[in-house]
């Protein structure tokens, strides 16, 4: 089976990842992150300049520690941003430069019932049709996307959890969000000229 992690647009869904195989998690052994108390945002280092982020712990605080336990794991070093579609996101987190989807850690509890919105420089987690799907991937919202979030409980309804916002480099997201893009491998919206994340910095406080 293909696995694939969309965002709902209207009525519409938009694949934001997939693979040949549904991938097996990777063991449960993960770097110890006991809370995400310690870090009060990331540096995400991009080929095309970096970007800033401050988690919102106090409302996604699973969420922002599945991202802590991914950063101290290095698990997005040298991973792409694999989909962009100009005015309205960015994503990436889950696929290395060989286009070849990494494996993850088990998907995480949904928080999009904290009813964070998706506004611009807010950042998100990609997911399934699942509502508890999501891994690895995120997204940053290139514009007000309030259709993606929480309106209700339903598969329809529960939307996407936003867990952090960008504070700095929202030129380097937008520098991103202008990319042309193409396909790829059966894949849509790939940028044409391929842009890597380097490396994630964690920042304590």
């Amino acid at each position: 089976m293909r696995k694939f992690y969309f965002i709902m647009l209207l009525t519409a869904f938009f694949s934001l990842s997939c693979g040949k195989e549904k991938k097996e998690s990777i063991p449960a052994e993960s770097p110890s992150v006991q809370s995400s108390a310690e870090f009060y945002g990331a540096e995400i280092v991009t080929s095309m300049g970096t970007i800033e982020i401050a988690f919102m712990d106090d409302k996604s605080p699973e969420t922002v520690t599945n991202f802590i336990r991914y950063a101290k794991a290095q698990f997005f070093n040298g991973t792409i941003f694999h989909r962009v579609i100009k005015d309205f996101m960015i994503q990436g987190g889950g696929f290395d430069t060989n286009f070849k989807q990494k494996r993850t850690y088990n998907p995480i509890k949904n928080e999009a019932a904290n009813n964070i919105p998706n506004k611009r420089g807010t950042v998100a987690m990609a997911r399934t049709a699942i509502v508890d799907s999501a891994t690895s991937q995120f997204f940053i919202n290139l514009k007000d996307n309030d259709f993606l979030n929480h309106t209700d409980d339903s598969e329809q309804g529960f939307g996407y959890c936003v867990f952090a916002e960008v504070t700095k480099g929202m030129n380097i997201v937008d520098l991103i969000g202008e990319a042309p893009t193409g396909s790829f491998s059966g894949f849509q919206d790939v940028p044409q000229v391929q842009i890597s994340i380097k490396e994630v910095r964690l920042l304590k406080k």
